[in-house]
């Protein structure tokens, strides 16, 4: 007869787990690799795993097999590249750079070696400063071609910005006081060439310099047109450009050619040569070294300006400017007590 206690003994007996089984190890068969894809640790040491990679270290312009004989860059040829290196300036022309290394590399010529090789092996050469930066930051092997060098070169260093300010001074181009007609056409094609990608036809680059004339120069062109300049065809309004361009001296003095060949006093003459000086020297903001004349000096000289250049219509804006100045550098009390003197004059 069980008791209850020896009766709930034996039913935990009857539902106890069995003990696990341990299998027995063998240390000597080898342990095989659970992944064999995995790598296996290399037998470098620890100096050699912690150098720095030497990976990555290609230039970023990619230079094709040259496979001609006994090929080599000449020294001469890269003291040319390096006479005129391109540094990156905002004052420098990339255009202007891009032309001077065709032509340098142009000079060169090699049997069954392309001449876009020669200039990607030496255009680092003509780098400097953040040029040579900018084209060491590029990615390795990112150029594969001349074109593609210049245009990173190019859209690098001339962004949209600069093309939009040089096309606003050729827009607004104004030939400038004492300017000749040669320095005028020669300023105007600078602008044309730091830009050429500037977009404006012939026609609007000959309206906009005939238009940015001076009244003289624009009569000596409708006079050479034998009328109306704007009447004739463009490449024939071009050619008279060019013609009168060619006069290096012809230097506008309408001041002194007007009273020389009027008048046959030497005096007029000298005094009104050194009035154009004046009106010159004020125009660009410059102090004269001189000891200053007296008020009624000055009213005089402005007074015998006012009577050579009005009848003649040349230079008015210098004019009403330089007599603008003269007055301000006078007090109320000068002015009033000088008034008589315009009359006498």
């Amino acid at each position: 007869m069980h008791t209850r206690s020896q009766s709930r003994n034996l039913h935990n007996q009857q539902h106890q787990a069995p003990p696990p089984v341990v299998e027995q190890f063998n240390l000597e068969e080898p342990i095989e690799n659970p992944d064999p894809l995995a790598p296996m640790d290399d037998n470098r040491t620890m100096a050699q795993l912690l150098e720095a990679p030497t990976a990555g270290y290609e230039d970023a312009i990619v230079v094709p097999e040259i496979t001609a004989d006994n090929f080599e860059l000449k020294h001469g040829l890269l003291n040319l590249v390096q006479n005129k290196q391109f540094f990156g300036h905002d004052k420098e022309d990339p255009h202007a750079h891009i032309r001077y290394f065709n032509k340098i590399t142009s000079t060169m010529k090699f049997p069954n070696v392309p001449s876009t090789s020669i200039k990607l092996m030496l255009f680092p050469f003509s780098l400097e400063g953040a040029a040579q930066i900018w084209l060491e930051k590029e990615p390795p092997r990112s150029i594969q071609t001349w074109d593609d060098l210049v245009s990173k070169f190019i859209n690098k260093f001339f962004p949209p910005s600069k093309t939009t300010n040089l096309r606003n001074e050729i827009t607004r181009f104004q030939q400038r006081f004492d300017e000749t007609f040669y320095e005028a056409w020669d300023r105007f094609n600078d602008l044309l060439r730091a830009c050429p990608h500037h977009g404006f036809s012939e026609l609007h680059q000959l309206d906009t310099f005939y238009n940015a004339l001076n009244s003289n120069d624009q009569d000596s062109l409708n006079s050479a047109a034998g009328g109306n300049f704007l009447d004739k065809m463009p490449r024939d309004c071009l050619r008279i450009i060019e013609s009168k361009s060619k006069v290096r001296n012809s230097r506008n003095k309408p001041v002194v050619a007007k009273v020389s060949s009027s008048t046959s006093t030497p005096g007029i003459s000298s005094e009104v040569a050194e009035l154009k000086d004046m009106v010159k020297a004020l125009l660009l903001d410059k102090k004269n070294q001189s000891p200053a004349p007296t008020p009624v000096k000055w009213l005089r000289k402005v007074v015998l300006l006012a009577v050579v250049l009005i009848p003649t219509k040349l230079v008015q804006p210098p004019l009403a400017m330089f007599i603008e100045i003269i007055f301000k550098k006078m007090s109320h009390e000068q002015t009033k007590l000088l008034q008589p003197r315009i009359h006498q004059l």
